[in-house]
């Protein structure tokens, strides 16, 4: 058996209990590299074969699993934050299906979210965005045409960016080309959440450069962008007292 497994943003604790069962059970573990938490490794058990997926090609990675289910092994593919966002889980899984090998996919707790945790901030208010969007800048990889950062920007919805940090004066560029945002608009670098040396910075679209520059952010950072980080918002109706839904009644106002 196979199991694709997120080992969460960074933290050795926020991988699921499920994901550091699996990962003390394994015989085999192939890990994404400078990407995942080395102190999750110590918590695989005494003689586990363990590979660093930074130097293999996929199908490198597909062969040490087919070797590995051969000889009746468990094998632990660990991938950064959650596997189904930029994980490259899909190649893996289909070529597992055509050799007949049975697999899993364990979920974790993505950047994206250990981002918003590290801000203490939320990504969805209301009356301010009630929608996220996850994507990247076109790099040496491209994105679909229909996906352009400006055209994702024009909505202003909160944006969540992956894989941009040493693209940031385009990303400016596009974001404000969007129409929606302003160089004013709020927008926060988070380097490496959850771990040891994460690093927040709070400021402005337009200031995004400048911002990664000042803190020495090069690389393994997200860039968020919206009004939520903004100090305006309103209340939800969810706790509302003058708010009736199914588990409670609106209280009635005192006067």
């Amino acid at each position: 058996m196979v199991s694709i497994v997120g080992a969460g943003c960074g933290a050795p604790d926020l991988i699921t209990v499920r994901g550091a069962k699996l990962l003390a059970e394994a015989d085999v573990v192939i890990y994404a590299g400078s990407l995942v938490n080395p102190a999750l490794l110590e918590q695989t058990k005494p003689g586990c074969e363990i590979h660093n997926s930074a130097s293999m090609t996929l199908e490198e990675v597909i062969e040490v699993m087919e070797r590995a289910e051969q000889e009746g092994k468990k094998t632990v593919r660990l991938h950064t934050g959650d596997p189904s966002i930029y994980g490259a889980i899909r190649e893996q899984m289909d070529m597992l299906r055509e050799k007949g090998i049975e697999f899993e996919v364990v979920p974790g707790v993505s950047s994206f979210c250990g981002a918003a945790a590290a801000l203490q901030a939320e990504y969805t208010l209301p009356d301010v965005s009630q929608t996220v969007i996850i994507t990247r800048m076109a790099g040496r990889t491209p994105v679909p045409e229909k996906e352009e950062i400006s055209l994702l920007a024009s909505h202003g919805a909160t944006m969540a960016i992956f894989l941009s940090t040493g693209l940031l004066e385009g990303l400016r560029d596009r974001l404000l080309a969007g129409g929606a945002y302003t160089e004013d608009t709020p927008a926060a670098i988070v380097y490496k959440a959850s771990w040891p040396e994460e690093k927040t910075v709070v400021g402005t679209v337009g200031k995004l450069p400048e911002m990664a520059k000042e803190n020495g952010i090069t690389k393994t950072a997200l860039i968020l962008v919206g009004g939520f980080l903004g100090e305006e918002y309103l209340r939800s109706k969810l706790y509302d007292p003058g708010f009736t839904h199914e588990f409670r009644t609106a209280k009635e106002e005192k006067g």
